[in-house]
């Protein structure tokens, strides 16, 4: 039984609602900052959907005009700290502008985005190095994050992996920083249909992520000062599928957390579709299903336009075509093959894959964990966006121990 979160909503609109708690959630590990983010986003009404781009743009522009200022004044901590906080809230109106008609306003902001997130990379007295993970064509962009500590006999590394529209600011507060200070080397990348690669390459997402977590492993593994005995590799949101998928087939991580737990993508989309209207692709009328949609687009445009950002990176058209592809997002078939140690994240209140993490952990049950987060410690919703350091603190315990199982097995 859900309990209903003892915290007020910060907007009237659930998704600006959302939205607000993450921000405030990466405000753990410096990706944003509390008074500012309410102070830009309290005045936003319901349904202002052209406000809402607005205020987070305004609130990103003004932050990385402070991260330049700080930094041609020789400011480095500063500088690092704003243009870390700029990414993050340009990253958000790249995701508002998805309920604009204005294209053009989402590649902007995107390219801001970016930009802001190489100069904290320039500027942050964290070691970080770009790399270029070998992948099929052209190689995945990522960036390896080195812990201020050495072990003699290797590092322990995570690999992060993100969610279906997050940004690397993003991961930063949810794991990197977190990681860092526990003595984790942590490696984030773009995968297929996920920012730079989306938006700069169109290059569409991919159900089979073992063929991109494999090359992942594969460089890790080869670097130097790493113990390849504690490689282990994180999902959020919808990386949570992604990962669980990879680790039916790629056996070599020592760990794995996936938060949440994410068996079936297509639920998320399909829980808001009518069963009379699913039972038209259900049974092939692909031209009627997609008629009586169009229809239904027409009297929710923001809807029709959220569809429409939710659906490129699937590299679909026509809602048939990508409700279709959307279903091959579904590892059901294939966890009973995982042999991964797995924790199994699973928020009270989970709007998108409510149950799923219950049903994951049920089909690992040999090798799994399930870890609640409750409405009660102020712990609940996807990705239990306000408790990220509780978050961090429970499961980097968990990986200590699997890992150092691991070592001890060496």
């Amino acid at each position: 039984m859900s309990t209903k979160s003892p915290i007020s909503p910060f907007s009237k609109n659930p998704d600006f609602d959302f939205e607000i708690r993450i921000a405030l959630g990466l405000s753990v590990a410096g990706a944003g900052d509390p008074g500012e983010i309410l102070a830009a986003t309290q005045r936003v009404k319901k349904n202002d959907q052209e406000g809402w781009f607005s205020a987070w743009r305004a609130l990103a522009d003004r932050t990385r005009e402070a991260a330049e200022r700080s930094a041609e004044g020789g400011h480095r901590v500063s500088a690092a700290s704003a243009y870390l906080r700029a990414s993050a809230y340009y990253a958000n109106a790249v995701n508002a502008a998805s309920s604009l008609d204005d294209s053009g306003r989402l590649t902007a902001a995107f390219e801001r985005q970016q930009a802001a997130w190489r100069g904290f990379i320039e500027h942050t007295s964290v070691d970080v190095t770009p790399v270029e993970i070998p992948y099929e064509q052209d190689p995945l962009p990522g960036y390896l994050f080195r812990a201020p500590t050495r072990d003699a006999n290797g590092n322990p590394l995570l690999v992060a992996v993100n969610g279906s529209d997050g940004s690397l600011a993003a991961l930063w507060g949810c794991c990197v920083a977190a990681g860092l200070e526990r003595g984790y080397d942590v490696l984030v990348f773009d995968g297929p249909g996920q920012q730079s690669q989306l938006f700069e390459k169109n290059v569409p997402f991919r159900p089979d992520w073992e063929h991109v977590l494999t090359p992942v492993y594969d460089f890790i593994a080869a670097l130097d000062d790493v113990d390849r005995a504690r490689i282990a590799v994180y999902g959020i949101s919808q990386g949570g599928y992604w990962v669980t998928r990879a680790i039916a087939f790629e056996h070599r991580f020592a760990a794995a957390v996936v938060d949440p737990g994410v068996l079936d993508v297509s639920t998320s989309w399909t829980a808001h579709i009518p069963a009379s209207l699913l039972k038209h692709l259900d049974n092939g009328d692909v031209e009627k299903f997609d008629e009586q949609m169009a229809l239904a687009m027409k009297f929710f445009p923001a809807a029709g336009r959220t569809w429409a950002f939710r659906a490129r990176p699937y590299g679909t058209t026509g809602y048939a075509e990508t409700l279709t592809a959307v279903r091959e997002y579904d590892a059901t078939e294939v966890a009973h093959q995982i042999t991964t140690p797995l924790l199994v994240i699973d928020p009270e209140n989970e709007q998108f894959w409510p149950g799923q993490p219950q049903r994951l952990a049920e089909l690992t049950r040999g090798v799994s964990t399930l870890l609640s987060f409750t409405a009660a410690e102020g712990a609940d919703g996807h990705c239990q966006p306000l408790a990220r350091a509780v978050t961090a603190e429970r499961m980097f315990d968990w990986l200590d121990d699997r890992l150092e199982d691991a070592r001890a097995r060496k």
